[in-house]
């Protein structure tokens, strides 16, 4: 770990001050350029007290854009300045061509587009004055060497205009994800409601059978067993009051304009008319039933219409495929759903059930399993498993 976080440190180190490194190993060039060809013909004429100042004074604005952005527009500025002191100065280092290429970049790069364009005119400006000051220069001179740093400077700016539009994108990215994130969770939460209204509705007939046959019993039990009708009348009022909660638990978790559905809940005995349905709706689908239908749960058999209900609507609406199969296995410990088109993928609808998040949801408050996906032979498969067996949450 300690190994991964030195790696990392000299990583970010090294993309930090990469240009100061650059920079120093420029300026200590350039002197020594000065240093060493001191006797040469074209080299500058003022002393080394002007010289080595003025050269460390034109790096200075580069290693001051940390603090200042716009500051190696000042190379160029010093440069124009220093041409009219001692002319031979900066054609004689080349490193300081390459400092001057340094800043035109940086210029390029700024973010402010005002500012890297004042800086682009000081570039041309200080490169164009620090050639004329050259005697004997020619015309070409005066257009191409300027034209170099002005091309460094287009190299910043398409590099800065392509920083932004990454930057742009990984928002637009990030902002993306967000939605999807929000989307999912107000499906579950949409999808866990209707679960939950669902589940009601099978809860509330069996406690409302049961209250009324404890009802039943204790009006035929005679005086005698007084105790025991007294027992029956508790539990009869507690199913009573169990009820009454339910039912203003499910007023609160419905939306304003929702109404309370009458019909029965639908199980897997509805296929065949929901298939129809689906037929007529352009999707032709098959029904395959292995192993011997047997009476299931009500919660599971609505549950298992449900995701059957889902999938053939998401190969509907999203997959564009023009037949599917529905499979049902009845198992003695759970029972095998699976939705299969021959379209072009499936994807979360906003049908009902929320697509294949209400799938999901529906298929884990059973401790089930679910998968979703392409087929390796081409189509979209939605495949479940209900346990009917053992401890469910």
């Amino acid at each position: 770990m300690q190994y991964l976080q030195r790696v990392s440190r000299i990583r970010y180190l090294s993309r930090t001050y990469v240009v100061d490194v650059l920079i120093a190993l420029l300026l200590i060039a350039a002197m020594l350029e000065v240093l060493v060809g001191r006797d040469s013909p074209d080299a500058p004429h003022t002393t080394l007290w002007f010289v080595l100042p003025a050269i460390a004074i034109l790096v200075l604005p580069i290693i001051a854009r940390r603090w200042f952005p716009f500051a190696p527009a000042a190379h160029w500025l010093l440069a124009a300045g220093i041409s009219f002191v001692d002319w031979r100065l900066i054609p004689f280092a080349i490193s300081i061509f390459v400092v001057g290429l340094v800043a035109a970049f940086l210029l390029g790069n700024l973010r402010d587009p005002v500012q890297a364009g004042i800086g682009l005119a000081l570039v041309i400006g200080g490169a164009a004055t620090v050639v004329y000051k050259i005697p004997g220069h020619t015309a070409a001179m005066l257009i191409f060497i300027p034209l170099e740093f002005a091309i460094s400077w287009v190299a910043g700016f398409a590099l800065r205009e392509r920083a932004e539009q990454a930057e742009a994108a990984e928002v637009r990215a990030s902002l993306a994800e967000r939605e999807r994130d929000a989307a999912a969770r107000i499906a579950v939460a949409e999808e866990r409601v209707r679960i939950a209204r669902e589940l009601h509705d099978i809860v509330a007939h069996a406690v409302s059978v049961m209250v009324l046959q404890v009802g039943a019993v204790r009006h035929k039990l005679p005086d005698a067993l007084a105790e025991d009708s007294d027992a029956l009348r508790n539990v009869e009022q507690a199913g009573r009051t169990a009820l009454a909660e339910m039912r203003g638990l499910l007023a609160a978790m419905r939306r304003d304009g929702d109404e309370a559905e009458l019909t029965p809940q639908p199980g897997l005995d509805g296929l065949d008319s929901l298939l129809e349905e689906i037929g007529r709706a352009g999707l032709p689908a098959q029904l395959h039933l292995d192993g011997e239908p047997f009476p299931l749960p009500r919660a599971i058999d609505l549950s298992a219409y449900r995701i059957v209900q889902e999938g053939l609507t998401n190969a509907l609406r999203h997959a564009r495929a023009s037949t599917a199969d529905v499979t049902v296995r009845y198992r003695l410990d759970e029972l095998q759903i699976e939705v299969r088109d021959n379209g072009e993928g499936g994807s979360t609808s906003e049908g009902l059930g929320h697509g294949l998040v209400g799938v999901r949801e529906r298929v884990k408050i059973y401790g089930g399993e679910m998968t979703a996906g392409t087929a390796t032979e081409g189509g979209f498969i939605l495949s479940t498993r209900l346990p009917l067996s053992g401890d469910r949450p």
